[in-house]
C-alpha cells in the first residue's frame, strides 16, 4: 500500500468512529504526523476520549490512559522505585507515563504541580526521577483531554504547557444526521474495540521522515513569516509567536501537504491548519471582542497570499 492509500485508510478508519468530523480527523492525524501532541478541549461527552483511543488504536502504538483528578500526583504519572527486601536494592516501576502514547484525560482537572510534570516529558522525550534521568519510548505522543475552564473543578494549563501542545482542537456537536447515526449504532466503546492497527511504530517513524522531506519554496516561507509578523504587531494579540511556534506551523502544513497527497506545501495548507496550531498560544488584544481562533481568522484575511 502506497503512502496516500495508507494515509486515506486511516483517516477513513478513524471515521468509523468519529461520524461527521472528517476536518477535525485529518488534524488529528496531522498532528501525530508532525511528531507533535494533541489537545482535545471541548464539553463532555462529545467524544474527546473516544477520538484519543481510536488514535492509539490506529496508529498501532501501546498506550495507557491515565484519569486526571485532583488528588492525581506526579509520581503516579512518573513511577516510583519500591525496596526489594530479597535483593535488598530499590526497584523502579514505571508508571503510565511510559508508553508511546499517554492519553491524558481531562489533564485540566489536575493540579498545576502534576500538570508540570508532563512537561519535561512533552519536551523532552524523557524524565527525571530520584535524580536518574529514563528515556521514553520512541515515538512518544501525549493525546490530551480538557473541559471548558469554566466548569467546576478545572485548572487553567500554563501558558509554557499549552505551547508544548503541537495542536488544539475542538470537536463541537454533530450536525443532525451524524447525531443519528451516533444514535442509531453500535456503541463508540464497542468499535473502538474492534479497530485493527494500520501503522506500526516503524511506519509511523518512516511517516514523520517523509513529513520532513516536504518542500517549503521561498514565498511560502515569507507567507509564514509574515504570519508571524502579524501575531507581533500588537494589532491582533497581545504577544506574539515565538520562532518555536513558526517552525510548528512549518511542521504541520508539511503534514497536511503530506496528507493531501503533495511534496511540498501549499498556502492552503497553512490556511488550513493555522488556527488549530496557533491559537491556543496567543491572547487577543484587550478590545478585540473575539476568541482567539476567530482573531487567528481575522488575521488570516489581512495577511496577503504570496
Amino acid at each position: 500500500m502506497n503512502t496516500q492509500k495508507k494515509l486515506i485508510a486511516l483517516v477513513d478508519q478513524l471515521n468509523t468512529v468519529i461520524v461527521g468530523k472528517l476536518a477535525q480527523t485529518q488534524d488529528c492525524v496531522a498532528c501525530l504526523l508532525a511528531g507533535g501532541h494533541l489537545l482535545i478541549e471541548d464539553v463532555p461527552g462529545v467524544g474527546k476520549t473516544t477520538l484519543a483511543h481510536a488514535l492509539a488504536r490506529t496508529f498501532g502504538l501501546q498506550f495507557s490512559r491515565v484519569q486526571f483528578t485532583s488528588d492525581l500526583m506526579p509520581s503516579d504519572l512518573l513511577g516510583v522505585s519500591i525496596f526489594n527486601r530479597q535483593t535488598d536494592q530499590f526497584v523502579f516501576h514505571a508508571g503510565p507515563l511510559f508508553a508511546q502514547v499517554l492519553l491524558a484525560d481531562e489533564i485540566n482537572r489536575a493540579s498545576p504541580k502534576t500538570q508540570s510534570a508532563l512537561l519535561e516529558a512533552m519536551e523532552e522525550q524523557q524524565v527525571s526521577v530520584e535524580g536518574q534521568t529514563r528515556a521514553l519510548p520512541e515515538p512518544f505522543f501525549v493525546i490530551a483531554t480538557q473541559n471548558p475552564h469554566d466548569q467546576q473543578g478545572t485548572y487553567a494549563l500554563p501558558e509554557s504547557q499549552l505551547d508544548r501542545f503541537l495542536m488544539r482542537i475542538s470537536l463541537g456537536y454533530p450536525d443532525r444526521a451524524s447525531e443519528r447515526a451516533l444514535l442509531t449504532g453500535r456503541d463508540r466503546r464497542d468499535l473502538v474495540a474492534a479497530l485493527p492497527a494500520l501503522l506500526n511504530a516503524a511506519e509511523l517513524l518512516d511517516l514523520q521522515h517523509q513529513v520532513q522531506a516536504v518542500h517549503a519554496a521561498e514565498p511560502l516561507l515569507d507567507y509564514v513569516q509574515d504570519l508571524l509578523a502579524a501575531t507581533r504587531s500588537g494589532r491582533w494579540f497581545m504577544r506574539g509567536l515565538s520562532p518555536r511556534a513558526g517552525i510548528a506551523v512549518l511542521r504541520v502544513a508539511k503534514a497536511h501537504a503530506l496528507l493531501a497527497g503533495r511534496a511540498y506545501v501549499a498556502p492552503d495548507d497553512v490556511r488550513a491548519i493555522l488556527a488549530q496550531t496557533i491559537a491556543h498560544r496567543l491572547a487577543p488584544v484587550a478590545d478585540a471582542g473575539r476568541a482567539a481562533t476567530e482573531q487567528v481568522q481575522a488575521m488570516l484575511d489581512a495577511v496577503a497570499l504570496p
